[in-house]
């Protein structure tokens, strides 16, 4: 029996920690089913998105062959097996390049883009809003679509501008290397350039994950909870983006599997994506409650409690 009670109190006190909690409540409503959705509805987003984004804005960086490059580098680190790089991928930059959204086809993609692209940050809102146990968000339909497309409009410059922050940060470290007299085949440098890169990669994270957590879901979140919440997951995200190789490694060696390589790496890198984006807003909700902040639509406001 003194076993059993040391056992229950053992599982008393993990059932306590914020990371367990944090998972529970995800799993009470339904987050790995929420990501499953998010997941599914962003494979097709991307492609229409990233297809209209670079017919609308690719004669910014058709002349610029640094800055080209600096954004295939930004997308492909975003999303392992988008773009091919020369091992494989689902899209050719080449074909990006020669996108053009006059004609029948860049109206038809134009649409695609506005039905896909919004409908997939309606979707996340709800997933976001779901996990801060709140219904769906009340406003004017229309007034609604025009804000999310506005924030994915804002989500495709700010890829746009870490593409240049990228180059800009990259230039500057070639030239601190050359100073230094630093081969940039050193070790050294390679631990440099990586790090830079990835700074890159999780300042872009954090900034539309907050995005993403405040104004589109609509949620008047405090920094203290908000801070925090973004950057775990954004830290996650970056860790993903650093892995993707190896975690979609298994998909791409299974021969039964290989037709199909390119889509179901995609929805495997979506899925975890969605399912780190849900438990960053999961773990803001859970930091709210412990602190007995009520985060509903209005200001935030302290829950009264009653002294014990």
């Amino acid at each position: 029996m003194g076993l059993v009670k040391k056992v229950e109190s053992i599982v008393a006190w993990v059932v306590t920690v914020k990371p367990v909690r944090v998972f529970v409540l995800y799993g009470e409503k339904k987050g790995p089913l929420l990501a499953g959705g998010l997941s599914y509805q962003a494979i097709f987003a991307v492609f229409a998105a990233i297809w209209v984004s670079f017919a609308i804005a690719g004669f910014i960086v058709k002349s610029n062959t640094s800055l080209q490059l600096a954004l295939l580098d930004i997308l492909a680190a975003t999303v392992p097996g988008l773009i091919d790089t020369g091992a494989g991928g689902a899209i050719d930059p080449q074909d990006l390049f020669a996108a053009q959204i006059l004609g029948w086809t860049g109206a038809i993609a134009a649409i695609g883009l506005v039905t896909t692209a919004v409908g997939w940050l309606a979707s996340g809102r709800d997933a976001v809003r779901a996990m801060f146990d709140l219904p769906a968000l009340a406003a004017n339909f229309f007034l609604l679509k025009l804000k999310d497309f506005g924030i994915a409009f804002g989500f495709g410059a700010a890829m746009l501008l870490s593409a240049a922050l990228s180059l800009f940060s990259t230039s500057a470290l070639d030239g601190l290397l050359t100073w230094l007299q630093i081969t940039h085949d050193s070790p050294v440098a390679i631990v440099l350039t990586r790090a830079a890169g990835l700074a890159t990669v999780l300042g872009l994270d954090i900034a539309i994950l907050a995005v993403f957590y405040r104004v589109l879901s609509g949620i008047s979140i405090p920094f203290r909870f908000l801070a925090p919440g973004t950057l775990l997951a954004a830290i996650a995200l970056t860790a993903l983006m650093s892995l993707g190789g190896l975690l979609l490694g298994g998909a791409r060696s299974n021969p039964l599997l290989a037709s199909f390589t390119v889509i179901i790496g995609l929805l495997i890198w979506f899925n975890l994506v969605s399912q780190v984006i849900i438990l960053g807003a999961a773990w803001i909700s859970v930091s709210a409650k412990d602190a007995g902040v009520d985060l509903s639509n209005h200001p935030t406001r302290r829950r009264v409690t009653s002294p014990q």
